[in-house]
């Protein structure tokens, strides 16, 4: 069991987050595709299924090529499932990022070529055509990617334009934030156009001089003190964090055998920071200076001779910069990451992938 001391200091327990932050519009979303298509040029570590000389034969009939798929013994193709996520309000000539899994028993699909694949919505219709190299994962050569490797053939019809009212959906079915953001909406317009029909479910009716993007964007920058958290999910076996880039952390001293860490919050306020008769530089790594000012603190994760500086309050983000650049293993990361989530440090639940 490894040694280490903890010496927390925590300031808050409400987090300060936007309605953005918690909800969602209703009828805004993305939409999963999928297809399936076939990967050509492996240098061998292709797969010989029946299914893959199945869909060979079957692209060279359309090329008015005949031929057996049992003659077929190429170890350089491989059958493939191409996933992609349609945005909203995405646009014929938009293109999408392919995530790519071998079906058959291919040993690496790495630099391979897709070849033309439809991509369908559970609607059964084609969405977006998918080509390309494909990149394969570092320590998984079964599966990859294809960064802008489809392109959006056919839209979905959805326009805010005529819209009078939207629906907010909250994140968490809680009754306390419903209310909150009822209360929230309704003071900053001094009228009743929020209206909560359930524990997530809330209309806002949009007033007649302003135009709906405007007004959405409006009751998202709406800010709002709740208890919901975003969230943090690690994968030891695969080594992965996945965080997003504003997770705050409070500040906080943690002392280990192998290094010491401290998250430092700032004295100033955001007009002081913006002040430029202060001068005052934000540095990340060597880049700028921070000019120093007596009695004040700056925000900063600071591992041992590691510094980062932040005009913001430091979040995870931050911390595995600085980490990384103490060139600590994944696993220091991952526990630290850990305790800081039990001490309650992290504005983040954290999700452990068994």
């Amino acid at each position: 069991m490894k040694n280490f001391l903890l010496i927390l200091f925590l300031t808050v327990t409400v987090y300060g987050q936007t309605i953005k932050d918690i909800s969602n519009i209703v009828g805004i979303r993305e939409n999963q595709l999928i297809g399936h298509g076939l990967v050509v040029g492996l240098a061998g570590t292709g797969d010989k299924s029946q299914f893959t000389m199945q869909s060979l034969q079957n692209l060279l009939r359309n090329s008015y090529i005949k031929i057996p798929a049992s003659s077929i013994k190429s170890k350089n193709i491989a059958t493939v499932m191409v996933t992609a996520v349609l945005p909203p309000f995405a646009r014929q000539g938009d293109k999408l990022k392919l995530s790519i899994s071998s079906i058959g028993d291919a040993k690496s699909i790495d630099g391979g070529q897709l070849l033309l694949t439809q991509l369908k919505g559970v609607d059964g219709k084609v969405y977006a055509l998918a080509q390309g190299s494909i990149l394969a994962n570092e320590n998984i050569k079964t599966s990859g990617y294809i960064y802008e490797g489809a392109i959006v053939e056919n839209e979905l019809s959805y326009s805010l334009k005529d819209e009078k009212f939207i629906t907010l959906s909250l994140l968490k079915n809680d009754a306390k934030i419903a209310s909150t953001v009822v209360t929230k909406i309704n003071e900053k317009y001094g009228k009743n156009i929020a209206v909560a029909y359930d524990t997530r479910s809330i209309e806002v009716s949009k007033p007649e001089t302003m135009s709906i993007i405007r007004f959405i964007s409006e009751i998202q920058g709406i800010k709002i003190d709740t208890m919901m958290k975003n969230k943090i999910i690690i994968d030891p076996k695969k080594e992965i964090i996945i965080a997003g880039a504003d997770i705050t952390i409070n500040p906080v001293t943690i002392s280990r055998k192998n290094f010491t860490i401290r998250i430092k919050k700032s004295d100033l306020t955001d007009k002081e920071w913006n002040d430029p008769a202060k001068n005052i530089g934000v540095a990340v790594g060597d880049d700028t200076k921070v000019e120093k000012i007596p009695g004040v603190a700056i925000p900063a994760v600071d591992i041992d001779n590691a510094l980062i500086n932040t005009k913001n309050q430091p979040t995870v983000s931050d911390l595995m910069r600085a980490m990384k650049t103490m060139k600590l293993d994944i696993m220091e990361i991952i526990e630290t990451i850990k305790m800081l989530d039990n001490l309650g440090a992290i504005n983040a639940d954290v999700e452990m992938v068994r």
